[in-house]
C-alpha cells in the first residue's frame, strides 16, 4: 500500500502509526485491507489480552445492548453490583468504583488519596510520591507529575502535590515521604517505560513504609493487571495488598472502554453523593461486558496460560543473539526488547516485523514491546518469536557501516 493512502487530512496526528491499514481481528490475528494476515504481538497495549472478537464477549455485548445498555448512573440497574463485587473478590479488595479509562481510573484514585489525606489524616495541601519514569495516562493532571518531556511539552501549567523518586529505589521513597504525604502511586512494573521490572522486594519493602508512615499505597495495574504478568495483579508476585488498585483496557474484554478504583473501604468511603462520577462509567453495557472478561479469564485460565506461554516466551529471548540486542525484561506474557541504538530503532524492527507478518509497537525508540493476547498458540508465538529474531539479526552492522556501504553501492552504480 503506498503511503499516500495512509494519509488522512480529517485525522489528528497526535499518533504515527506503523504503514499498514487493518480492518479484521480473530483471536491472535489481524488482518489488513488487501487481506493479509498477522499475529498480533502488541494486544492494543494489553486491551485485547483475552484475543480479538472473543465469542464470549460478542455473545455478552450483542445480548446486554439489545436489553440495556446507557441509562445513567441516576438509576440503579441489574449489571453493576455482580460486576463490582467480582471485581473486589479477584482483587481481595472492598469497593469498587467504575470509570471509563484508566486514565480516569489513575485520577479517581489521585482524588482519593487527596480527600483521604485531607478529610481522614488532616493533611491540608496532600502530596503524593510516584516514581521517575512513569506513564499513568495523558491527563493535565497525570502529565503534571510525568518526567518524559513529549508528554509535558506546552501543556503546562502544571499541578502540583507530587514528589517523584526514583523506581525500584525504596531509600528515595522513603526520604521522599513527607509529613504531607497521603500516599505512594506507582506502576508495579513499567509498561510505557520499557516494562522495567522492580528489584524483588520493593513492593514489599513500600507496603512496609505505607504502613510505618501510615500513608496509602496505590498500584496502577491498568496494564499489569488481569493476568498480563503472569498472576492476576503483579503485586501478588510479592503477596502484597494495595490500599487500592487501578484496573482498565482487558477489563473491556477488547471491545469496550471499562475501568475501576478498587480500593478498602475506609479509602472509599472519602466519596460521597456528587463528590465524583462519570456518565459512562458503570454503565449497564459496561458492567455486563467487564463481568464476562473476568469469568472469561477465570473459565479458560487465561492467567495460567500467560505465566507458560510466558516462561516460553522470555526463555526465548534471553536466549537471543545478535548484535543489536542489548536487553530483555519482562515477566508474564509481556517483555520489552531493548536495541542497540547504533544498530537500529525500534520501529525499524516493527518495521521490518510487519513484512514478516508480526505486529507490535515501540516505546523511547529503542525498546520493542511484545505482549500478545493470552490466545495465542505456542506454535504461532514460536513464528512470532521467530520473526523477531530474524528482524533484529537482519541489522548486523551499525547504522553509519551500513550508510557507509549503501553509499559506497550508489557512487559504484553511477
Amino acid at each position: 500500500m503506498h503511503n499516500s493512502e495512509f494519509s488522512n487530512p480529517h485525522v489528528a496526528r497526535n499518533y504515527a502509526p506503523l504503514p499498514v491499514m487493518l480492518t479484521r481481528g480473530e483471536g491472535a490475528y489481524l488482518w489488513d485491507v488487501a487481506g493479509r494476515r498477522y499475529i498480533d504481538m502488541m494486544s492494543a497495549y494489553s486491551a485485547v489480552s483475552l484475543g480479538h472478537a472473543h465469542p464470549r464477549i460478542l455473545a455478552k455485548l450483542a445480548e446486554q445492548a439489545q436489553r440495556l445498555a446507557v441509562p445513567s448512573r441516576a438509576f440503579f440497574d441489574d449489571r453493576l453490583g455482580p460486576f463490582l463485587e467480582e471485581l473486589c473478590k479477584v482483587t481481595g479488595l472492598d469497593v469498587a468504583l467504575p470509570m471509563n479509562s484508566g486514565a480516569e481510573a489513575v485520577e479517581t484514585a489521585i482524588k482519593a488519596a487527596r480527600r483521604w489525606g485531607n478529610h481522614v489524616k488532616g493533611i491540608d495541601s496532600p502530596d503524593i510520591v510516584v516514581a521517575d519514569n512513569n506513564f499513568h495516562g495523558r491527563t493535565t493532571t497525570i502529565i503534571s507529575f510525568s518526567s518524559q518531556s513529549q508528554y509535558r511539552d506546552g501543556f503546562g501549567p502544571f499541578t502540583p502535590g507530587f514528589r517523584s523518586a526514583p523506581f525500584g529505589d525504596l531509600a528515595a521513597f522513603e526520604a521522599a515521604v513527607t509529613p504531607n504525604t497521603a500516599a505512594i502511586l506507582v506502576e508495579p512494573i513499567q509498561g510505557e517505560a520499557g516494562v522495567i521490572v522492580p528489584p524483588d522486594g520493593w513492593l514489599a519493602g513500600l507496603r512496609r513504609l505505607c504502613d510505618k508512615r501510615g500513608i496509602l499505597l496505590l498500584l496502577d495495574e491498568v496494564q499489569s493487571g488481569l493476568g498480563r504478568s503472569g498472576t492476576w495483579f503483579a503485586f501478588q508476585h510479592e503477596n502484597v495488598v494495595p490500599d487500592g488498585v487501578m484496573l482498565g483496557k482487558a477489563l473491556g474484554g477488547g471491545v469496550l472502554p471499562v475501568s475501576a478504583f478498587v480500593a478498602k473501604r475506609d479509602v472509599m468511603n472519602v466519596f460521597t453523593p456528587g463528590s465524583h462520577g462519570s456518565t459512562f462509567g458503570g454503565n449497564t453495557l459496561a458492567a455486563a461486558v467487564g463481568l464476562e472478561a473476568l469469568r472469561v479469564i477465570r473459565d479458560e485460565r487465561l492467567v495460567e496460560r500467560s505465566q507458560a506461554l510466558g516462561a516460553r516466551m522470555l526463555q526465548r529471548l534471553h536466549g537471543m543473539r545478535a548484535p543489536g540486542l542489548a536487553d530483555v525484561r519482562g515477566r508474564g506474557l509481556w517483555a520489552g526488547v531493548e536495541l542497540d541504538p547504533r544498530y537500529a530503532s525500534a520501529r525499524d524492527i516493527c518495521e521490518g516485523l510487519i513484512d514478516r507478518g508480526v505486529l507490535t509497537t515501540a516505546t523511547h525508540d529503542t525498546v520493542v514491546r511484545l505482549a500478545p493476547p493470552f490466545v495465542i498458540s505456542q506454535d504461532d508465538l514460536d513464528l512470532a518469536l521467530d520473526a523477531v529474531a530474524e528482524t533484529i539479526s537482519s541489522f548486523d552492522a551499525p547504522r553509519n557501516v551500513r550508510d557507509a556501504a549503501a553509499g559506497a553501492d550508489r557512487r559504484l552504480k553511477t
